[in-house]
């Protein structure tokens, strides 16, 4: 499955510059919309370490109402918690009708790293399929729309990335040992993510996977799926969708902005996160393997 996935397409830069501002106000007004109309929404975010799921994350939330929005950053289950059904946890963390609720890292966790680091009985995890399937149902059937993303890169491009932070002194911290233990057993992961993405895509709880060896293709995917979902939804239950607005046009006198304030529409705002020195260490590495054949 995840080997017949494009992982070569890119955005350019130009449009992706033009395309993100719009997608963020329309994502915006559909956040708005959805308010109005009690539609809750859950947004899933899996994926392989260092593909981008953070920086993508921090985009998405940059211009929406926090009001109405929240971000779980999920860990391993408290002491408490083990002793309660494993799904009580993400059960208390849904929003209210209304609201967005997105989740790095969720309760695939069971199914994956509780997997293939043994750290569920093999008897627990296979049920856990059943009880993803059956917690999925449950809050759609009342009106939940879920969203449910895996980021993918290759193990080369892992790689890559791991090495490209510890070279860093401020983001080194972010490969940790067990990081790499992960990359070591990329394969084991790939079975678990395949069944995975097989056994719980669903009508009401569709993956959607995502090339993220370029962060500005994976980032407009992103969006572009939310926004779609959104209107789908809004759609079915009745409710007219929101006019797109089109980028109000600068004023020729503008008052000084304060340190921190930006313009809403301001496309220089995004984070490239060095995608140029990426793609410069791709090439580099491209022209030296051809070197050494």
């Amino acid at each position: 499955m995840l080997e017949k996935i494009d992982l070569s397409r890119k955005l350019p830069k130009k449009e992706y510059k033009a395309l993100i501002p719009r997608l963020q106000r329309r994502l915006y007004d559909l956040q708005k919309a959805c308010w109005d109309a009690d539609i809750p929404s859950v947004i899933v975010f899996e994926g392989w370490d260092a593909a981008g799921k953070g920086t993508s994350i921090n985009l998405l939330t940059s211009r929406l109402d926090p009001r109405g929005f929240k971000l779980y950053a999920i860990q391993e289950a408290r002491t408490f918690e083990k002793h309660l059904p494993w799904l009580w946890r993400f059960w208390l963390k849904l929003p209210n009708y209304g609201e967005m609720a997105g989740f790095d890292r969720s309760w695939y966790g069971r199914v994956l790293v509780e997997r293939v680091e043994g750290l569920t009985p093999v008897s627990e995890w296979r049920k856990g399929y059943r009880d993803i399937h059956d917690f999925e149902r449950t809050i759609a059937d009342d009106g939940y729309v879920v969203i449910k993303f895996f980021l993918h890169i290759s193990k080369k491009e892992q790689k890559r990335r791991f090495k490209k932070l510890e070279k860093d002194p401020l983001k080194s911290w972010h490969v940790q040992p067990e990081d790499w233990d992960h990359h070591r057993r990329y394969n084991e992961y790939v079975l678990a993510i395949e069944e995975m993405l097989e056994r719980t895509d669903t009508e009401w709880g569709p993956w959607t996977i995502v090339e993220a060896t370029d962060r500005r293709w994976a980032r407009a995917k992103i969006f572009q799926t939310i926004i779609q979902r959104l209107e789908e939804a809004l759609k079915e239950r009745g409710f007219e969708l929101p006019q797109e607005r089109e980028r109000p046009e600068r004023k020729t006198e503008r008052a000084p902005e304060l340190p921190g304030e930006h313009d809403f529409n301001d496309a220089e705002l995004l984070e490239e996160d060095d995608d140029e020195d990426l793609e410069a260490e791709l090439a580099a590495e491209a022209e030296a393997q051809a070197g050494e054949e």
